[in-house]
């Protein structure tokens, strides 16, 4: 099995947690052994999410999507934004903030999760009134944490463990423009996606009546 950042591969991550008896958990409900928070913060692609999002959903999985409203890259409150939540939602998925600290406004569009972009030990597990901070105890533990940022697993790729239930419990941060976009390395990766974004945008503009010839 090749652990590359690709779809196919984050289906078998799914797969192999299915085998090994996990289940896959809502941030806020409780912890018990055997339990699985795989949580999504959402930087740079909202389309990236919804594809995402619809791969799990064909495989019984519910998640958890952190999405911004500081974003430089989408807005929320356009009417991609609108559709996106909406598509999260109805797919069965847990919709929270990822906040640039120490902003933290929670309205109706999420429910009462949160998690820090790009946090740092300062305030990265500080309490949340009326959230869930998902760097905080009980769900954030450094053993039973996978995180693939930068298109690096600092503690290797978890399907194995997974599979053969090697972790009491784990919380998993996956970013889905790592793996729906092409690329072995996240340069290259993040080129794949400004390429693809730069043809939606041109669509976009002949769909404002911009004429590009």
């Amino acid at each position: 099995m090749s652990c590359s950042f690709e779809l196919g591969h984050y289906r078998e991550i799914l797969e192999a947690a299915h085998a090994g008896g996990y289940r896959f958990q809502r941030f806020g409900e409780g912890l018990e052994r055997g339990d699985l928070f795989l949580r999504h913060d959402i930087d740079l692609s909202l389309a990236a999410a919804v594809q995402m999002a619809e791969l799990e959903a064909d495989l019984g999985v519910a998640t958890t999507y952190l999405l911004m409203t500081e974003s430089v890259f989408y807005n929320l409150a356009s009417s991609e934004g609108v559709a996106a939540i909406a598509r999260l939602r109805e797919l069965g998925h847990a919709v929270g903030l990822h906040a640039v600290y120490p902003n933290v406004q929670l309205d109706d569009r999420f429910d009462g999760v949160v998690s820090w972009h790009n946090p740092n030990s300062e305030y990265m597990s500080v309490e949340i009134p009326g959230a869930v901070n998902v760097y905080a105890e009980p769900y954030f533990s450094p053993p039973t944490y996978r995180s693939d940022s930068n298109q690096h697993w600092r503690s290797g790729c978890p399907h194995e463990e997974l599979r053969g239930g090697g972790f009491p419990w784990l919380q998993i941060l996956v970013h889905p423009e790592i793996w729906v976009y092409p690329g072995s390395t996240m340069g290259q990766t993040m080129k794949a996606m400004l390429e693809t974004e730069n043809e939606r945008r041109l669509e976009q503009l002949v769909d404002d009546g911009i004429h590009l010839d």
